[in-house]
């Protein structure tokens, strides 16, 4: 089981050997600390916690002693840390073990989450691809408006009604992402397609 945390860091384009464009999107991943190591035994579950990004001494406080990283991420790895693990998994991992970029290869595909951009308070319209009211008959300052929200019984409105609201910000995950390029000495991952989030989001990713 491979995983890393990363940043975003902009989206570029690349050429292959036929000279076509493929467009990517640039990640820093790595480097990585195993700062925890949960076992079916102790936690009743099996997962890997890891750091990402070291604090400098300055601003570690007394309850990140332990663990100084500016991000903190827990991947699952079940029936990954026994003696008698299936193919694909690690049971010789340690805490303080390194976890680099040059964990995958060229063609892997991977999954990739991330926090969507925050777009604020949006209308139906936007949000949700409403067709809004007619602009004609009388119809005045309501041409973006969602209507009725209700009916006669019951007397409320409906659980999940799609409304206006804050629009993105949410957790969003797109699998099988192929990885482009790896550069092993600048951190980086060229990774094709597009992947949720603004400049400098946090991104998980998994194979």
């Amino acid at each position: 089981m491979k995983f890393i945390l990363g940043k975003k860091l902009e989206m570029s384009q690349i050429f292959d050997d036929k000279g076509n464009v493929i467009p990517v999107t640039l990640i820093e991943a790595g480097p990585c600390y195993i700062t925890q190591i949960k076992t079916k035994e102790r936690d009743k579950y099996e997962a890997i916690q890891i750091g990402f990004e070291k604090l400098k001494d300055k601003k570690v406080k007394k309850p990140q002693k332990d663990r100084p990283y500016r991000y903190l991420k827990e991947f699952k790895a079940p029936g990954c840390l026994q003696a008698d693990s299936p193919k694909g998994c690690n049971s010789k991992l340690k805490i303080r073990d390194k976890i680099e970029v040059s964990i995958f290869k060229e063609g892997d595909e991977v999954k990739i989450s991330g926090v969507s951009k925050g777009k604020g308070f949006a209308g139906a319209v936007k949000k949700w691809g409403f067709h809004g009211q007619t602009a004609t008959h009388g119809t005045k300052h309501e041409e973006r408006t969602i209507g009725s929200i209700g009916s006669m019984f019951p007397q409320r409105v409906i659980k999940g009604r799609k409304m206006p609201g804050r629009m993105g910000t949410e957790r969003i995950t797109i699998k099988n992402l192929k990885i482009v390029k790896i550069d092993p000495e600048s951190n980086l991952l060229a990774v094709k397609g597009a992947i949720p989030g603004r400049r400098g989001t946090l991104l998980e990713i998994r194979e």
